[in-house]
C-alpha cells in the first residue's frame, strides 16, 4: 500500500474484525453443542423447542441491529464496539452457567444482541477508515475473522465432544460456549484503544480529530483529500434518520442493500453450519465422522475466504455476487438430487464443501463489503443497521424454518427451494446490482442517491 501506515491500518481493522470473529464463533458453536444440550434439557423430541434454541440468538440479532444504527450515528462507532465486546463476554459465561432452559435461552438472546451490533458495525467501521483502492480487501478481513471464528467453534466442538457421553451432556456443551469468553475479553480491552471513525468525527463537526486520524492513516495530503471529499457532499447537511433513509432519493440504494442482505441468508448456505449434524447424518455419517466433516467444511470456508480477499478488489463485487448465486444454484440442484436418490458417502461431502467454498469466496464476504460501501455517510449507520436487521430477519426465518421444511419436504425438497432462490438472486444481481470497486464512499453516494 503506497504511502499508507500499514501497521496502524491493519491494527485497527483487525481489532474491529474481532467483532466478526466472535460473531462467527457465537453463531456456529451451537451447531456442535445442540446434540448434547438437547439431551440435557430433554428437548430431543420437541422440534419447536429445538428451533427456538437454535434461533433465539437470531431474535437478539434483530434487536441489536435495530438499535445500533441510531446509536452509532448519534454517539459514534467505537462506543458500540465496546458495548458489543462486553455483551459477548457476559453471554459466553451465562449460556453455559445455568441448568435452566429459560436462562439458557435468555443468555443466547443476549449474545444475539452482540452479534447484531458487531455484524453491521465492524465492517462499517473498517470501510470508513479504509482507503478506497484497498477497501474491499480490508472489509473482507471482517469476513475472514468470521470464518476463523466459525472454524474455531468447529474445532472446539470437535475437541470437546469426546467419548464420555455423560460428560458431554453434563459439561461438554457448557465449555463449548465458555471458550468464547477468552477472545471476548481481548476484544473488550483492544476496542478501548482504537480510534473513533474519522468519517463519523468529520460529519459531526470534529474535523481536527478526524484530520489527526486520517493523517496517521495516509499523511497530511491524504487527510486533506478525504476531508474535502466529505465537506463537498451536500447531502451531509441533512439530518440523518429513518425519515431520510426511507425518502425517495434513497429508495433504490436501500432496496439494493436489503435484498443483498436477505439473499446472503436465504441462499441457504448457513443451514449447513447450523444443522450440519442432520445434513451429514442424512448423508450416511455417524456422529464422530460428522464432527470431522464439519471441521473440513470450516477449513474450506477459511481457504476460500482468502480467495475472496484476493479477488474482491480485482474482479469486483458484482462479478463475485453473480458467481456465488449462479454457483450455489447449480450445486444445490445436484445436492437435492443426491438426497432424492439417496446417494451417500464422500460425494455428498464434496458437494457440501463446494457449496461452502462458493459461498466463502463470494456471497459471504462481498455482502458485508457492499453494505459497508453503498450507503450515504449521514445515514450510513441507520442504513447499515436496517439492512443488517433485514439480514438477521432472513437468518431467523431460514434457521427456524429448516427443521419444518426438512421434515415436510425432505432434505432434497429443501435444497431445491434454495436452488430457486439462488437462481432468482442471480437474475436480480445481473439486472440491478452496480459495481463499487475502486470508488470512494463519496463517489458511490453521488452515483446511487437520486437527488
Amino acid at each position: 500500500m503506497k504511502n499508507y501506515n500499514q501497521k496502524f491500518i491493519y491494527f485497527i481493522c483487525i481489532v474491529s474484525a474481532l467483532g466478526g470473529l466472535l460473531f462467527g464463533y457465537d453463531w456456529v458453536v451451537i451447531g456442535g453443542a445442540k446434540i448434547f444440550y438437547e439431551q440435557f434439557f430433554f428437548i430431543t423430541d420437541d422440534p419447536n423447542m429445538q428451533g427456538l434454541a437454535m434461533s433465539i440468538a437470531l431474535a437478539g440479532c434483530l434487536l441489536g441491529a435495530l438499535t445500533t444504527g441510531t446509536l452509532a450515528d448519534g454517539y459514534g462507532r467505537k462506543p458500540l464496539l465496546i458495548i458489543a465486546a462486553f455483551i459477548f463476554l457476559i453471554s459466553a459465561y451465562g449460556t453455559g452457567a445455568y441448568d435452566d432452559f429459560i436462562v439458557f435461552l435468555i443468555a443466547r438472546f443476549i449474545g444475539g444482541i452482540a452479534i447484531g451490533i458487531a455484524s453491521g458495525l465492524s465492517p462499517m467501521y473498517i470501510a470508513e477508515i479504509s482507503p478506497a483502492e484497498i477497501r474491499g480487501k480490508l472489509v473482507s478481513l471482517n469476513q475472514l475473522a468470521i470464518v476463523v471464528g466459525i472454524l474455531a467453534a468447529q474445532i472446539v466442538n470437535w475437541a470437546l465432544a469426546g467419548d464420555n457421553q455423560q460428560w458431554n451432556v453434563e459439561m461438554g456443551w457448557r465449555w463449548m460456549f465458555w471458550a468464547e469468553a477468552f477472545p471476548a475479553l481481548i476484544f473488550l480491552v483492544l476496542a478501548i484503544i482504537i480510534p473513533e471513525s474519522p468519517r463519523w468525527l468529520a460529519m459531526n463537526g470534529k474535523v481536527e480529530k478526524a484530520r489527526g486520524i486520517f493523517s496517521r492513516i495516509g499523511g497530511e495530503a491524504y487527510a486533506e483529500q478525504e476531508l474535502k471529499s466529505i465537506a463537498d457532499m451536500p447531502v451531509q447537511k441533512e439530518e440523518g434518520g429513518l425519515s431520510v433513509l426511507f425518502s425517495k432519493p434513497y429508495r433504490l440504494v436501500l432496496m439494493i442493500g436489503i435484498i443483498v442482505a436477505v439473499f446472503q441468508q436465504w441462499c441457504g448456505t448457513n443451514v449447513i453450519f447450523n444443522y450440519a449434524q442432520e445434513i451429514f447424518q442424512g448423508a450416511g455419517y455417524d456422529v464422530d465422522n460428522t464432527f470431522i466433516n464439519i471441521v473440513v467444511t470450516g477449513i474450506a470456508n477459511l481457504i476460500f475466504t482468502f480467495v475472496a480477499i484476493y479477488t474482491v478488489d480485482r474482479l469486483g463485487r458484482r462479478a463475485l455476487m453473480l458467481i456465488g448465486a449462479g454457483g450455489l444454484a447449480a450445486i444445490y440442484l445436484m445436492l437435492g438430487a443426491c438426497y432424492y436418490f439417496q446417494v451417500s458417502g464422500i460425494f455428498m461431502v464434496v458437494l457440501v464443501v463446494l457449496a461452502i467454498a462458493c459461498y466463502a469466496m463470494s456471497l459471504g464476504p462481498v455482502t458485508w463489503v457492499l453494505l459497508s460501501e453503498i450507503f450515504p455517510g449521514k445515514v450510513r449507520g441507520i442504513a447499515v443497521a436496517t439492512s443488517t436487521f433485514a439480514l438477521w430477519m432472513g437468518s431467523f426465518t431460514l434457521t427456524y424454518s429448516f427443521p419444518f421444511l426438512n421434515q415436510g419436504l425432505g432434505t432434497y425438497g429443501t435444497f431445491w427451494i434454495y436452488t430457486a432462490i439462488c437462481a432468482l438472486g442471480f437474475v436480480y444481481f445481473y439486472r440491478v446490482l452496480p459495481e463499487t470497486k475502486g470508488k470512494s464512499l463519496e463517489e458511490l453516494e453521488n452515483k446511487l442517491v437520486k437527488k
